[in-house]
């Protein structure tokens, strides 16, 4: 694809696509109608293109860079396209034509510590459209945050604590990640920038650190790299260049001999001082992996020295051993080395073995030859006598005794010139030493300076030999020709005579590259041949006694030259000559094509063919060479193979390839490397397909097997080619006939199974495996096999019915042994359910004898209305007088009078309720605070208290009609102050009901339920019991346990009879504690009385002897990190034991120690079953159990919490199917059946009090069928639901479930556990919906699913008897009230100061104001002027 309009006015291709098979395009040529497809066609085909394909393109440099007329970048949908199709292209930079209206990005800052939170990073942006839908900016996988837009910056916080990558030593010290601004509107990222993460505490060394590229400084005395200086111990210990840190100064060689004690100076700057509590300086030396520790001194800033020490190393094969050294204080502080400097550990005797050695090695490590000992050693381990110690600087320096070991050549002409090299020991130590005593077989031979090693090698070279001289040794003087000094060969030296006979071959072309064998005898003597062919020199490559090869160089004329040798200065004259003749030519190749994996044959026609000794064929295609054999067969020709053609294994392509070069390697003919004249043609390989799936053709003798194949015959043109097949089946070749898709094969006459190969050229290719089945009848083998498998089958079956016959004994055993098990079960579960049903009929009367008499606790009213009105605030501010400066108090009482006058005004006090609930600021709670303070304030006066509630009440249906809620939503939660107003309001009318009335069954109920759970064992840890209505709180297990009969003296009167109680010998100190407390003090209301952890028990045994007990001493028993509180059954209580509370104690048997007696006494278990909360959460609750935080044990009781992993099958005593003991649920539920039914009938039914409801409740339902009436709501389920959300469950649930509202008592977790089940009943029973139950209904809905519909008719006719009696005047409802004492009305002065916040801000003034100027009685009233002077009174001076 060309544009034509492309840059500098030329013509640019910007495309190139495939779009038919090989072949022309025809010139015709169409559009579709929209102008974005293009139809083409070939002589056989029509394709549609597509007139662009911009999204291809990836970036926006890409698709600009295309140049591509008809793609622009789309920039906030991060894509290349036509400008139609992106989304407002016609904006302002949302649609780049040219490369230069591309999104640029940089950031400021670009790199941050990982230690850097939340760091202000301010993006400048470039070429990017307006971004008010908003921008999110990305740290890759990170983190993603909003960013903000301010002009063409863009502000976004790096990313918070959890989210910065780890960055650890193996990945450097940085992490790059792509910083990406990501629209909101498309959801696509449109810009990216780099953005680096850098950690300064991977680095270990100071010069690292302070060399990294990011702010990193070197902390010197903390040995920290970090990148705020600050964090530094002193000011002179930061360091920021590298000139500034401590480090090694580079030395000359620091040598020390091994076992020498020795010290090691080192010069160094910045060594830091070490400070109060660090360790000194150590030098570490590692000696072939194993650390040797020094002490260091350090003399001043500048210098330290490793103390006196001396060194080894192991083997004598290093005379030299550089070790690494480090620096270190403070235990592993250490000092930069950057020279890297060593210290070289040195013993003179290794590899030193002779003196010659010993004197060479380096002046500096002092070693020197001790001739006593024969070795090389220091000075001062070498016998004192002078005569015995040579060294180099000394005056007996000359190493006696040379020796020679070895001569190489042994053989050379007599004309000399030949390099002789002598090895051996101690052969001098300075080139003057030998220079001029040499001799080999008596002739002279002159040393080279360039050949010799000192003490160890010298290279002489030979002069002329005498005729007469023949053999002889090599004899060598030392300095002085002393017989000390002089040393003579073990080997003879020889003089040779050389000759030549003959060469071959001895014609080569003109480029040369010819191997030439010269044949003769000792033509391996002396040490340098040279061969000349005339002028023209033959390259040596190789020889021995018999032959020297070399390689012919190029001639630049044919000419016959002859053959000259020399060896070293000895010259071999024979008439030997070789011809050079012209290059050879190559006329004609056939074929000119092979397939692509080659090795097919090629006839070559040339000239002077054969001169070649080792002719090949080369092609060369994508840039690899493969190379092939040729066979000379005359001058004229030769065959070769086709070179297979360089591509991957898998190229399955079905087009042709032409090479990029073919020709042929000749020796050294040039010419010949790149056939220009040659279209040497690569068809496709043929292809064959499998035998099936299975790979097996199965076949009849004599059938003829077909290979299916394509590209079989290659499609040369105008001629009938065929390719050679060999078709192999087994070992037998067959014979092949040939057609396009394919190959059939003859079969040999082979019978059974064999393997079919397929080759042609350089392939071969397994089609798999053929089967000729014979024609023949059975044949001896196949009867044999037959017999053998059916004698196998009999025994198989015999084994199978044995084996068979056991397995069922065994499953008969089996199933006896289950139906033992499940008949022991049955029986188990049996007397479960008897001793349930045993318990329901005695538990009944029990408890009703039992609490008869007890006085009912109640509550007096003002602290009944504390803990309804503010649940959860023992001391609540507005039971306390005003607290104010005294030079305040005056204004402050003044102000809050006349803000009373003001609550008093219905207008006042309406605006502000609703300034204070359009405030986003104020939450439920104080919606809650206000509502309670308001009906606090307005007790007094009631009937204008319940004038506002119907007005706010009016106001809140209208809100929730007009913002189409569900009419049955209202007042469902306390959302308002008119919601929480309504529940106080029920609260101060309804006291009078429920000390009459309602009081009584709901105490009942409340110790009915005490009393039940507490007959049977409950676990002091968990809270579970035998005994629940909770499933929660269950005991799903067997619990061995005895009722005892304990006598109690009387803590406050001694004299006074035993008080029998009844006690489990499976509970706790601190549960029987209780228990005797509320057996004594069974009429005295809970705050009165002692508090169980105040108390001790005493067990007073019959010699006078007494002992305390407690949950938890040194006779506690411990299994496996379980701790299991004490029982009276650990004590071995008796029945009928004598026992008495006594004042809190700590006594000297069974305490592990006074600390321990505080520490472990029975209130840590009372405060760890408390639960936290507010009084009225309805979820379960589990106490914690908290290990021992000393010793990691848990505690237990009766159970061990589930949750814990070590408890194991059988641990939980004698366990059954849990859900059997479900039924003790219903047990429970049947024993408290009737204190349920006195309560709720007490509440609902009217027949039950022989009277009407309550006064208040039936005004309020009065006044919601007026509102429902008024809005024309005649729906009774919406209108049942509002009397059901306005009383049973804004007081009623209330009460039931936080009885201490209204008794002096104390409520424990199973206790509460059953009381929200009897709540969650009374809640189901006032709801209309019905309730569809089945076997996965919760068990709290079950167990009382028959009760619900007779108390759903109770409520029925609760809520529907008001409107069948006439409406009553609100001055008759609220005379009901009259008799109630009020709260004091100094509340008033202290909530209001407190929890209700007068309007401060002019906002809030100006919402309460407004309303007040434009009320007409208001103005009269001069409300707002009044408002105004409590504001001027409360604000001043505060």
């Amino acid at each position: 694809q060309i544009r034509v309009d492309g840059p500098s006015g030329k013509a640019h291709q910007y495309e190139t696509v495939q779009v038919v098979d090989p072949g022309p395009v025809l010139r015709d040529m169409a559009f579709s109608k929209d102008h974005e497809q293009l139809y083409i066609m070939s002589e056989r085909q029509l394709t549609r293109v597509p007139v662009e394909s911009c999204s291809q393109y990836r970036s926006c440099s890409e698709c600009l860079g295309s140049g591509d007329p008809h793609c622009g970048w789309c920039v906030l949908h991060n894509t290349c396209t036509r400008k139609e199709r992106c989304e407002r292209s016609r904006e302002p930079r949302r649609f780049a034509s040219e490369m230069k209206q591309c999104v640029r990005l940089t950031v400021h800052p670009n790199n941050i510590s990982v230690s850097q939170y939340n760091v202000l990073l301010v993006l400048e942006t470039y070429n990017v459209p307006e971004l008010s839908a908003g921008v999110n900016c990305t740290f890759e996988d990170l983190s993603e945050m909003d960013g903000l837009v301010v002009g063409n910056q863009i502000q976004c916080y790096s990313p918070a604590a959890g989210e910065v990558p780890r960055i650890i030593t193996e990945n450097g010290d940085h992490h790059v990640v792509q910083l990406q601004l990501k629209s909101k509107e498309t959801g696509m990222t449109f810009a990216s920038t780099s953005f680096v993460f850098y950690n300064c505490s991977v680095h270990n060394s100071c010069l690292s650190c302070v060399k990294s590229p990011y702010r990193c400084h070197w902390c010197k005395y903390r040995h920290v790299c970090t990148h705020d200086p600050k964090t530094c111990s002193f000011q002179e210990g930061r360091v920021k260049l590298p000139e500034d840190c401590p480090q090694l100064l580079r030395v000359d060689k620091i040598l020390v001999p091994v076992e020498v004690i020795k010290p090691i100076t080192l010069k160094a700057k910045n060594l830091p001082q070490p400070q109060s509590g660090q360790r000194g300086y150590e030098c570490i030396l590692s000696v072939q992996g194993s650390e040797q520790r020094v002490p260091a001194l350090r003399f001043n800033s500048s210098s330290v020295q490793c103390q006196n020490t001396s060194y080894s190393y192991e083997g004598m094969e290093i005379n030299n051993l550089p070790v690494e050294l480090t620096v270190v204080w403070n235990g592993h502080f250490s000092i930069d080395n950057p020279a890297q400097n060593k210290v070289h550990l040195y013993k003179c005797g290794a590899m030193r073995e002779s003196c010659g050695l010993c004197l060479k090695a380096d002046p500096d490590f002092q070693c020197g030859w001790c001739q006593g000992q024969a070795q090389c050693t220091l000075r001062q381990h070498c016998p004192a006598h002078e005569s015995q110690w040579l060294e180099l600087s000394g005056a007996n320096s000359k190493c006696t005794n040379p020796r020679i070991t070895e001569i190489i050549p042994v053989t050379g002409p007599r004309e000399g010139g030949t390099k002789v090299t002598i090895r051996g020991e101690n052969l001098g130590l300075e080139f003057r030493d030998i220079a001029s005593h040499v001799k080999v077989a008596g002739v002279e031979c002159n040393p080279l300076v360039d050949g010799y090693i000192p003490a160890e090698q010298i290279v002489c070279e030979m002069g002329e030999a005498k005729p007469s001289q023949h053999a002889g040794f090599v004899e060598i003087c030392v300095a002085v020709c002393r017989p000390e000094f002089m040393a003579r060969s073990s080997q003879l030296y020889y003089f040779m005579t050389l000759t030549l006979s003959d060469l071959k071959p001895s014609r080569g072309p003109m480029s040369g590259g010819t191997q030439v064998t010269i044949t003769g005898t000792n033509l391996n003597a002396g040490s340098n041949v040279v061969v000349m062919f005339g002028k023209q020199p033959c390259l040596f490559h190789r020889r021995s006694p018999s032959y020297i090869v070399c390689n012919t160089t190029s001639s630049e004329e044919v000419l016959e030259m002859k053959v000259m040798v020399q060896v070293d200065r000895a010259r071999i004259h024979q008439d030997l000559f070789f011809q050079y003749v012209e290059d050879p030519t190559i006329v004609r190749i056939e074929p000119e094509w092979s397939i692509v994996s080659g090795n097919t044959p090629i006839a070559v026609w040339g000239t002077h063919l054969d001169l070649i000794q080792n002719p090949q064929i080369r092609a060369k295609h994508g840039g690899k060479e493969h190379i092939n054999i040729c066979e000379v067969l005359n001058a004229t020709e030769m065959t070769c193979q086709a070179p297979a053609l360089a591509v991957g294994p898998d190229h399955q392509s079905d087009l042709t390839e032409r090479p990029e070069e073919f020709g042929f390697i000749l020796d050294n003919v040039q010419s010949l490397l790149i056939l220009n004249k040659t279209n040497f043609t690569y068809y496709p390989n043929p292809v064959f397909e499998a035998f099936g799936p299975s790979g097996i053709l199965e076949l009849k003798p004599g059938t003829p097997i077909i290979l299916k194949g394509r590209n079989l015959i290659p499609p040369v043109a105008g001629g009938n080619v065929k390719l050679n097949y060999t078709v192999l089946v087994g070992e037998k070749p067959c014979t092949v006939t040939v057609s396009d898709v394919q190959l059939l094969c003859e079969s040999p006459n082979l019978i059974g199974r064999h393997k079919v190969m397929a080759r042609v050229g350089g392939m071969e290719y397994s089609p798999g495996m053929v089967y000729i089945a014979p024609d023949s009848p059975l044949s001896l083998p196949a009867i044999v096999s037959i017999a053998v498998a059916g004698g196998l089958l009999v025994i198989f079956i015999v084994a199978v019915l044995i084996a068979y016959k056991r397995k069922s004994r065994e499953s008969d055993l089996t199933l006896k042994r289950l139906q033992m098990q499940m008949d022991n079960l049955e029986s188990r579960v049996a007397l479960e359910c008897k001793e349930a049903f045993a318990e329901l009929q005695t538990d009944i009367h029990e408890l009703t004898s039992d609490l008869d008499g007890a006085g009912i606790p109640f509550l007096d009213y003002r602290t009944y209305t504390m803990r309804v009105l503010f649940p959860g605030i023992e001391d609540h501010p507005v039971l306390r007088d005003l607290e104010a400066p005294g030079y305040r108090q005056e204004r402050v009482e003044k102000g809050l009078k006349l803000f009373a006058q003001l609550i008093n005004n219905k207008v006042f006090l309406l605006s502000f309720i609703r300034t204070l609930e359009s405030q986003r600021s104020f939450s439920m709670r104080d919606r809650g605070n206000v509502a309670s303070l308001i009906m606090t304030v307005l007790q007094s006066k009631l009937e204008y208290a319940t004038d506002v509630l119907k007005q706010l009440l009016a106001d809140l249906i209208d809100k929730n009609l007009e913002s189409k809620n569900h009419p049955k939503l209202l007042l469902r939660r306390t959302e308002s102050v008119a919601e929480k107003m309504l529940t106080n309001w029920f609260t101060f009318l309804l006291y009078k009901f429920l000390k009459e009335c309602a009081g009584e069954p709901l105490f009942s109920l409340f110790c009915a339920i005490k009393q039940q759970m507490e007959k049977g064992p409950i676990d002091a840890i968990t809270g579970e019991a035998r005994y629940s209505l909770s499933e929660d709180k269950l005991i799903r297990q067997q619990i061995d346990y005895k009722t005892l009969v304990l006598s109690c003296v009387n803590p406050d009167n001694a004299n006074s009879p035993e008080v029998p109680v009844k006690i489990l010998n499976c509970d706790t100190i601190t549960q029987v504690k209780e228990k005797i407390l509320d057996a004594i003090f069974k009429n005295v209301p809970c705050s009165h009385r002692p508090k169980a952890a105040d108390m001790d028990l005493e067990w007073r045994q019959g010699s006078g002897a007494r002992m305390i007990l407690q949950d938890e001493d040194i006779t506690t028993k411990i299994e496996n990190d379980w701790k299991r509180l004490n029982t009276l059954a650990h004590y071995q209580v008796p029945d009928g034991s004598v026992v008495a509370l006594v004042s809190k104690q700590v006594t000297a048997y069974n305490a592990v120690n006074n600390s321990t007696v505080s520490r472990t006494s029975a209130s840590k278990y009372e405060n760890m079953i408390r639960y936290t909360g507010s009084p009225d959460s309805l979820r379960s609750r589990t106490p914690m159990i908290t290990p021992d935080l000393e010793s990691g044990v848990k505690m237990w009781h009766l159970v061990k919490n589930h949750e814990h992993g070590d408890q194991k099958e059988g641990d939980r005593g004698s366990k059954m199917v849990s859900e059997i003991y479900l039924t003790r649920l219903l047990a429970t539920k049947g024993t408290l059946q009737k204190f349920v039914d006195d309560l709720f009938e007490t509440i609902f039914s009217t027949a039950h009090r022989g009277s009407a409801l309550p006064l208040a409740i039936k005004y309020m339902f009065d006044f919601l069928d007026e509102q429902a009436d008024k809005h024309g709501i005649h729906d009774p389920h919406v209108r049942h639901t509002w009397k059901s959300n306005c009383l049973p469950l804004r007081f009623w649930v209330n009460m039931i479930k936080n009885p201490q509202f209204v008794f002096d008592i104390h409520k424990n977790s199973i206790t509460d556990a059953c009381l929200s089940v009897v709540a969650q009943t009374f809640m189901d029973s006032c709801s209309t919906s019905e309730h569809r139950l089945g076997k996965d209904s919760p068990s709290n809905k079950l167990l009382y699913a028959k009760d619900i519909p007779s108390y759903k008719s109770w409520v029925e006719r609760v809520f529907d008897s008001p409107t069948q009696e006439s409406v009553i005047a609100p001055h008759q409802g609220l005379c009901y009230r009259s008799q109630v004492t009020p709260v004091h009305l100094v509340i008033f002065r202290s909530g209001l100061m407190v929890s209700i916040s007068y309007p401060t801000t002019g906002e809030q003034q100006e919402q309460i104001l407004g309303p007040l100027d434009h009320d007409d009685q208001c103005g009269k009233q001069k409300l707002a002027y009044k408002l105004e002077q409590v504001i001027t009174f409360m604000s001043l001076d505060s």
